[in-house]
């Protein structure tokens, strides 16, 4: 579980409640309008459908549970257990990793060490590591751009029923109140579902899954440098010296002292 995703998300929901109970005194219905959530809701659902081919819509269910749950390795754990795996390598040879492929639980770095392993070139190895990187970052950006959407779109078809619901309420002057407030109602409501999807859902998932997929690839970048140098038969504090790159200087100094 993502425990900065989840304070967020309850810390949203108990400032909505708070303000809609204040405001409202408990009706609220007047916060529901079946209009305003078919013309914001329907009409972001329908541009998301519009913009991005199905195959990639099949995907909501994965994105909310990269948002809410986070699987990636921690930067200083990656290059821990580079640094071990190179000095097995060093030790044993570079075939001994054969029998650490099965308690790596990440695809990526099981997929470079058997290259190294059966004794791929260098080269090959980082364009084919490489390209992974890229197919992972393109399948990322999907997630991303669907909520990017919500972000940009929902608002707008909020507008959209908060002008209907304009011109509903002036072609009712002079008739009934009830008519016209209905039509406010509309107006206003659609202008809320608008803005709350934007900035209080839509925005910030997409947001996190942006961050998400660049700590990933940052990681990625890390266990190919580290591939590469154990490929390479360089020395264990070499191999750490290269991935030591990728994090803040005192996270180094940390590492240094415990290595």
């Amino acid at each position: 579980m993502d425990k900065a995703s989840l304070i967020g998300v309850i810390i949203g929901l108990c400032c909505a409640a708070f303000i809609a109970v204040e405001s409202s005194h408990g009706h609220f219905a007047m916060f529901i309008s079946t209009e305003g959530v078919a013309a914001v809701f329907g009409g972001s659902i329908s541009v998301v459908f519009m913009a991005m081919p199905l195959a990639k819509l099949k995907c909501l269910g994965g994105w909310l549970k990269r948002f809410m749950f986070h699987k990636s390795r921690d930067p200083v754990e990656v290059i821990k257990l580079m640094t071990k795996l190179g000095e097995q390598a060093r030790r044993e040879g570079i075939l001994s990793l054969e029998t650490a492929l099965g308690k790596i639980d990440d695809t990526f770095l099981v997929a470079g060490l058997k290259m190294a392993i059966d004794g791929t070139d260098s080269e090959t190895i980082e364009s084919i590591l490489r390209m992974e990187v890229m197919a992972m970052q393109e399948r990322h950006k999907a997630g991303k751009k669907f909520f990017d959407l919500l972000k940009l779109y929902g608002p707008g078809w909020g507008l959209v029923a908060t002008l209907i619901g304009q011109i509903g309420m002036f072609g009712q002057l002079g008739g009934s109140i009830e008519a016209m407030g209905k039509a406010l109602a509309l107006a206003v409501c659609a202008t809320m579902y608008g803005t709350v999807l934007a900035n209080a859902v839509a925005g910030p998932i997409g947001d996190k899954l942006g961050l998400r997929s660049s700590e990933e690839i940052l990681n990625c970048e890390m266990v190919l440098q580290g591939i590469l140098s154990l490929q390479a038969g360089d020395n264990p504090r070499v191999t750490m010296d290269r991935m030591m790159a990728f994090v803040p200087q005192l996270t180094r100094g940390k590492l240094k002292a415990a290595a």
